[in-house]
């Protein structure tokens, strides 16, 4: 059961003020309570907002090395999470970067999660851009955190995507461990490989498949649509419960299936003989209108 959030306190000297350690620690925690515990991710989100904007906007000054630092990267790490609670993942390393200006500046541990919930939600593409960037930034090339990033960035979304050369050069550039370099340059083989053994025509003839599969599903969709005209030319002429026969029939359709799915087409032409069956029973054979294309 969700429970009542508690009403979120304002930070000490306002959003533009400076932050001290406490002030922000309180924040996250506040942040992660709203997360895990209310399950009030808007508010979670609000929380991380303020905290990550005040520390942003000059709240780690004189702060050397930063305790404040971990708390910003934890509070970034808090609203991702409530993003993808709220099926905002998409907005996530937009988001993120608004805190720290350039992908290149972002903690291992933000670009992390972003790898992870990018490929997870089978969008690998939207991150490729911010880990190349980051990757090829010398500074980070020296921490430890980096093969590992390294390694998450050529699994997740380089292989995935085909960009096999561009991993190549990733492990000339990083210093991977014997065993990771091996699997890695395995893996890259075998991507070459099928690359290079792909039938020329294959991607034609899935272009030309999905063709076919969009017609036939524009032509039953049109069939459909002629019926649903059918239908309502005779509406007020039918009884009130066939009426209401037809008219749930037609929002079962409408709202169970996902046309854009080529698995819901055998369904949906059920649904069609089903149509013709019950304009068969309710229209007179001698009164049916005429169907123009």
């Amino acid at each position: 059961m969700k429970r009542s959030s508690p009403t979120p306190a304002a930070p000490p000297g306002g959003v533009q003020g400076a932050l001290s350690p406490a002030a922000a620690a309180a924040l996250l925690e506040e942040a992660a309570d709203l997360l895990v515990v209310y399950l009030d991710f808007p508010a979670a989100l609000s929380t991380c907002e303020r905290g990550a904007q005040s520390l942003s906007a000059g709240g780690l000054a004189g702060e050397p090395g930063g305790a404040l630092l971990e708390v910003k990267c934890s509070l970034c790490v808090v609203g991702i999470q409530a993003l993808a609670e709220m099926d905002r993942w998409r907005e996530a390393l937009a988001w993120v970067l608004q805190y720290y200006q350039v992908p290149e500046k972002l903690p291992p541990k933000v670009l992390e999660l972003c790898l992870l919930l990018y490929s997870k939600m089978q969008d690998p593409g939207a991150v490729l851009g911010a880990a190349r960037a980051w990757l090829r930034d010398p500074d980070n090339q020296g921490l430890p955190e980096c093969p590992a990033l390294a390694e998450l960035h050529l699994w997740r979304v380089l292989l995935p995507l085909g960009h096999v050369s561009e991993a190549e050069e990733l492990v000339g550039s990083v210093a991977f461990s014997k065993q990771q370099r091996l699997d890695i340059l395995q893996a890259i083989r075998t991507a070459r490989h099928q690359q290079r053994h792909r039938p020329a025509g294959s991607e034609g003839d899935q272009q030309l498949n999905q063709e076919g599969t969009s017609h036939k599903l524009l032509s039953l969709l049109m069939l459909l649509r002629r019926l649903w005209a059918s239908v309502l030319s005779h509406f007020a002429s039918l009884p009130f419960k066939k009426s209401l026969l037809a008219t749930l029939v037609l929002c079962l359709l409408l709202v169970r299936f996902d046309p854009a799915s080529s698995s819901t087409l055998p369904s949906l032409c059920r649904v069609a003989q089903l149509f013709h069956r019950i304009r068969g029973a309710l229209l007179s054979p001698l009164h049916q209108p005429p169907i123009f294309d």
